[in-house]
Formats: structure tokens, C-alpha cells, sequence
């Protein structure tokens, strides 16, 4: 990451700061807003959020990962959620999930080595009555398949 991006990221970061710094619980809100703007929660951020806060590094560390939501890393090209709650489960998303691992080389909570897919589990998207379902980026797919996934990313990629 270049200094730009890193200033840039720290003006993001600051003007986040000054609307939920003095709003009582404003971390978690903050932290949303920060993945919501940036895509992560960078690394470098951690102790400057800290100090917003009056709270400790390990107090902001401890909340970002121990939220699933959160991630700490620049997320791929795609997004890839599949949904673990029971519905879901019930009809095969733990299966879902360790072949959607095989066919795009990254394990879930990982991002795949070309950079293009971010795996990650969720709990509850929303479908249970097409339950398993899975989230890329924005579009939700019910019953799916590695195949509808496929599908879907290749869609979005302009490859059909």
C-alpha cells in the first residue's frame, strides 16, 4: 500500500472518528463504518481508533476479531459469503462451504491467491426458505451450488 492510500485511509478513518467518537457504544458502529468505507479495518488504524475511544489497542483488536464481520485485510475483487445458520446448515452449507473452499483455492475467512475472491461464512442471509444460500457481492442466490456460484461469478464478470 503506498502513502497515498494510507493518508487516504487515515482521512476516511479520522472523519469517522469525529461522528462516533462521542456517541455512547459508537466503536462498533465505527468499525461498520470503516469496513463500509474502506472494504477492511486496516491494521494501522487500530491504535488511532484506540485513542478516539480512550480504550486500549487490545480492547479495539479484541472487538475486530472477535466479530466474523470484520476483516483486517483488503477483501478480493468478489465477496463470497455462505450462510451458516441452521436453516442453512440443515440443507448443506457446511458442505457448500468446504467446496466452495476446493474450487477457489482460499479457505473461508481467506482470500484466494489471484486476489479475485474473499471467502467468508455468515450467519443468516435472509434465505432460509432456499436454504443453502450464499451472498456474491451484492446478489443473494438461494439453493445454491458451486455451480450457480460459478455461474453467477462468471456473469458478473462478463464470461457468458
Amino acid at each position: 500500500m503506498n502513502s497515498h492510500l494510507k493518508l487516504s485511509n487515515q482521512q476516511v478513518i479520522d472523519g469517522l472518528l469525529a461522528q462516533f467518537q462521542n456517541t455512547p457504544g459508537g466503536l462498533l458502529p465505527l468499525l461498520h463504518a470503516v469496513q463500509d468505507t474502506l472494504g477492511f479495518i486496516p491494521p494501522e488504524s487500530v491504535d488511532h481508533i484506540a485513542d478516539g475511544f480512550n480504550r486500549s489497542r487490545a480492547e479495539v483488536h479484541g472487538v475486530i476479531t472477535y466479530y466474523h464481520h470484520f476483516r483486517m485485510s483488503p477483501p478480493g475483487r468478489h465477496l463470497i459469503q455462505v450462510c451458516r445458520g441452521e436453516a442453512c446448515q440443515a440443507c448443506g452449507s457446511e458442505a457448500l462451504l468446504a467446496e466452495m473452499e476446493g474450487a477457489l483455492g482460499c479457505k473461508s475467512h481467506d482470500t484466494s491467491a489471484d486476489g479475485n475472491y474473499t471467502l467468508e461464512a455468515a450467519y443468516c442471509l435472509g434465505l432460509c426458505s432456499v436454504s443453502p444460500a450464499v451472498q456474491v457481492d451484492d446478489r443473494l442466490i438461494g439453493r445454491a451450488n458451486v455451480d450457480r456460484v460459478r455461474e453467477v461469478l462468471n456473469h458478473m464478470e462478463g464470461k457468458q
